[in-house]
């Protein structure tokens, strides 16, 4: 698969001719949903689901489907009839030629006070995994782990132990939208030696295999 980076934690995969694209928010750029054949969402935070950039992106292509949890599902599925499902953890669905496996249940804890909602994750072909805002560690090997680098509920110890409890063999920075340039170098250095797998930063429109 090829993954294109987009600002903060949306990321689009490709494979024959076919696109998959997770979490277009309220960062992200306003087409980053558009020519997808395949939309996964993790949970509700506007970060993370923008419903403009949804319907953009379900608007530009009728046949594409939408898979995500229940709270977001039930605010875009009348005006998409047919096309948005909603799934929880341990559901497994094929979908344009990708096969998708959803791990999680729980936003990470912000604060005490603050009620956590419900979060899944995605792990892409047995391979690219993307937690949304959770460090669910899935009960599956992992090759590629998006990994949500700086965010109100995380510091950079937090990140690296996730990193070393998931195993995979490489990682790319998503939810990365708050991080100035000046720290980036120091997230590089301490993930890059402490956390035991190649670690990878691509700036906004970059792409890898994986």
């Amino acid at each position: 698969m090829r993954l294109i980076k987009k600002t903060h934690a949306c990321v689009r995969l490709e494979k024959d001719g076919r696109t998959l694209v997770i979490d277009p928010g309220i960062f992200t750029e306003e087409d980053a949903a558009v020519g997808a054949d395949v939309i996964l969402i993790t949970h509700e935070h506007p970060d993370h689901f923008h419903e403009g950039r949804l319907r953009a992106g379900l608007e530009a292509g009728p046949a594409a489907e939408l898979w995500t949890l229940r709270s977001v599902a039930e605010r875009v599925s009348a005006a998409f009839p047919g096309r948005v499902h909603t799934v929880g953890h341990g559901d497994a669905f094929s979908a344009a030629g990708f096969d998708v496996r959803v791990h999680g249940e729980l936003h990470a804890v912000i604060h005490p006070d603050i009620p956590r909602i419900t979060n899944v994750g995605f792990l892409v072909d047995g391979s690219v995994f993307h937690p949304g805002d959770a460090l669910t560690v899935p009960d599956e090997p992992v090759e590629t782990l998006m990994l949500p680098v700086q965010a109100p509920w995380n510091k950079i110890s937090e990140v690296i132990e996730y990193v070393r409890e998931v195993k995979p063999l490489r990682t790319l920075d998503v939810h990365d939208a708050l991080l100035t340039e000046l720290a980036r170098p120091l997230y590089d250095t301490h993930l890059g030696n402490l956390s035991g797998a190649d670690h990878v930063r691509l700036a906004p429109g970059d792409s890898t295999e994986v």
